[in-house]
């Protein structure tokens, strides 16, 4: 019986997802040493950005968050859900694919007082490296914004994008 052709890609498909879903994650338990790792073979543009704000290689991603987003004791978090919907895959072979995705960011800045601080989308790249998919790009981009005094260390000014 010959293999089902569907199967890597959808091995594939789910491999990407749960990368998303890890960044999530990491930057929801305060795991900024995570986040650079992930992030570790990818350019990173933030919002309105035209050039990398973090270059591939450098792991710094993770240490850009840690000085720009706001954690919480007990556990050093930032007291937030990072919730990542609408993802839409696109390979462009074996070896290379990109994924959009919508990011709503919610906040309990206090018991029982839980709100959406910001969405946007995130248009992500991967490359398989050393036979596993990998980050090699994230451009961030926002459509609406929030109260975030709570999450970040200083004044979000950055472009929307309706």
């Amino acid at each position: 019986m010959a293999a089902d052709p569907f199967i890597p890609q959808a091995c594939d498909y789910f491999a990407l997802i749960n990368l998303a879903h890890a960044y999530a994650d990491a930057l929801d338990n305060g795991d900024f040493d995570r986040v650079g790792a992930l992030f570790q073979h990818a350019d990173i543009y933030m919002p309105g950005s035209q050039e990398p704000e973090v270059r591939a290689g450098s792991g710094g991603f993770g240490e850009l968050l840690r000085k720009a987003v706001k954690t919480y004791p007990p556990g050093n978090t930032p007291r937030t859900r990072h919730v990542t919907t609408n993802h839409q895959i696109h390979f462009e072979d074996g070896s290379a694919a990109r994924m959009r995705s919508y990011f709503t960011v919610l906040q309990e800045t206090k018991p029982g007082q839980l709100q959406a601080i910001i969405t946007g989308t995130y248009d992500d790249r991967f490359a398989r490296v050393d036979n596993n998919w990998r980050f090699i790009e994230r451009r961030e981009a926002v459509t609406s914004v929030g109260d975030l005094s709570a999450h970040l260390l200083q004044d979000f000014d950055g472009p929307r994008d309706n």
